[in-house]
């Protein structure tokens, strides 16, 4: 399981990929080839996700204990070293069976030579405990708060400004977040309606294997290691794996008031499908319709594969939102879950942390100005616009929708105004001062998803 987990790292560097899809798939060989048993399977997932959360820390850690700059030490080293220090200061492997188990993988992948360099380095980890490193390698918060948040949680500090930023408060508020953004997030599932009920799907799950979801009426909550591509209603598709937040935010847009028809309903950047699929069978519910557009073809079939036996009218459409396909003022409904740094769902691709830099953001912010000001011509008259994306920072929430309804760049023709979306998600707590909603790991649960919801009025 440690070349395994050896190899899901490599993809990450070399290929920019993403764990949570190469993993599953070499596991599946794994166990097809080798018979790779659960517990086998569990050692390689918490060795290759908590190397990748913990990457900072234990970056600084093996920088203490190299004669070289971290920069001149060969990525798959790197890797090897990663792995290695999280069974050290991470797991309860015990200290001699993860220095030997760390260098025989570096004699099988990287050869006798690099291997007693990397026996050299475990051995020097071993020294201390995760507490005695972090003394040692993080400042002292008072004299550097941020990098001492960003070496003891392992974020870049560009991330932990951002966050703490779009956060307020003080610093047991930021470190909640950052600790549950290292932590391992439960799956959940999303019974859609009209094909099968929460509690069928609970009752489908065996019983003490799942319970509830903590606010989305359609959430069930797998238990640790629970596996949704065993059930039923997930393999034909009455069910699918959706975060709770993107539960709340499709649900949110549907419940939002309107004046005037309900018959037709937009999701602009549909892919992969998850609240295409809520959507499509909520609007199915009241009699209405639902178009899902995206723009890459390859993703349009996840949207497709994704809205397969759904009860009402749907169409899925290859298009881009910022040059529609449609007509103005053509729908009742319109989402647009925009294109985004992702820095909301850290805890599900913890890469992603590694991969970003504070220049992205700004990058992403042309795209997302225009596919609102694209939602809102969308639009009729007193219909409602969805504005999501999965990211708390500000640059990608409140600026975008404050520019566009200011009229910057935009239609000065189409107007529009807030509307509350708080009272549309029942019984969640803390959601801000709105009109918009921010949600967040370690207040509900759920991925950082962003929610403004526009009424257009002219």
């Amino acid at each position: 399981m440690r070349m395994l987990a050896f190899e899901v790292l490599r993809a990450v560097d070399e290929r920019d990929a993403y764990a949570n899809l190469v993993l599953p798939a070499l596991l599946r060989q794994a166990q097809e080839k080798d018979g790779l048993d659960r517990r086998d399977a569990a050692l390689a997932t918490e060795l290759v996700y908590g190397s990748l959360r913990r990457r900072g820390t234990y970056d600084a850690v093996i920088a203490a204990c190299v004669d070289r700059p971290l920069r001149e030490v060969d990525p798959p080293v790197l890797d090897v070293l990663s792995l290695g220090a999280h069974q050290l200061l991470g797991t309860r492997i015990p200290p001699h069976a993860a220095v030997s188990a760390t260098v025989d993988l570096a004699r099988c992948v990287l050869g006798e030579g690099r291997a007693k360099f990397v026996n050299a380095v475990m051995r020097r980890i071993t020294a201390r405990d995760e507490q005695e490193w972090l003394e040692r390698v993080a400042p002292p918060y008072e004299e550097d708060p941020e990098e001492h948040l960003a070496v003891v949680h392992s974020h870049p500090r560009w991330i932990v400004s951002a966050l703490w930023d779009a956060l307020g408060g003080g610093r047991s508020g930021i470190e909640e977040l950052l600790e549950a953004d290292n932590a391992r997030p439960e799956v959940t599932l999303v019974a859609r309606p009209g094909r099968i009920t929460a509690e069928e799907l609970l009752d489908g799950t065996g019983g003490d294997a799942a319970e509830p979801g903590r606010w989305s009426p359609y959430a069930v909550r797998l238990a640790e290691g629970g596996d949704p591509g065993a059930l039923e209603a997930v393999r034909d598709n009455r069910a699918g794996v959706q975060d709770e937040g993107s539960q709340l935010v499709a649900a949110a847009l549907a419940a939002a008031p309107l004046d005037g028809p309900d018959r037709l309903w937009l999701d602009g950047c549909a892919g992969p499908g998850g609240k295409a699929a809520l959507l499509a069978a909520l609007a199915a519910g009241r009699g209405a319709a639902l178009v899902a557009s995206e723009k890459q073809p390859h993703r349009a079939r996840l949207v497709a594969r994704a809205l397969q036996g759904n009860p009402g009218p749907y169409q899925v459409i290859t298009a881009d939102g910022t040059r529609p396909a449609w007509r103005p003022g053509a729908f009742d409904r319109v989402l647009v879950d925009v294109p985004c740094t992702g820095l909301g769902a850290l805890r599900r691709r913890p890469e992603a942390r590694w991969r970003r830099r504070a220049e992205d953001v700004a990058a992403f912010a042309p795209l997302q100005r225009g596919l609102l000001r694209s939602a809102l011509r969308a639009v009729r008259v007193g219909g409602v616009v969805g504005y999501a994306t999965c990211s708390p920072h500000p640059a990608e929430t409140r600026a975008v929708v404050d520019d566009v309804l200011r009229g910057r760049g935009g239609d000065p023709g189409v107007k529009a105004e807030w509307v509350d979306a708080r009272p549309l998600m029942p019984g969640v707590p803390e959601l801000g001062a709105g009109p918009d909603v921010q949600l967040w790991p370690h207040l509900h649960g759920t991925d950082a998803m962003y929610l403004a919801l526009l009424r257009r009025t002219a």
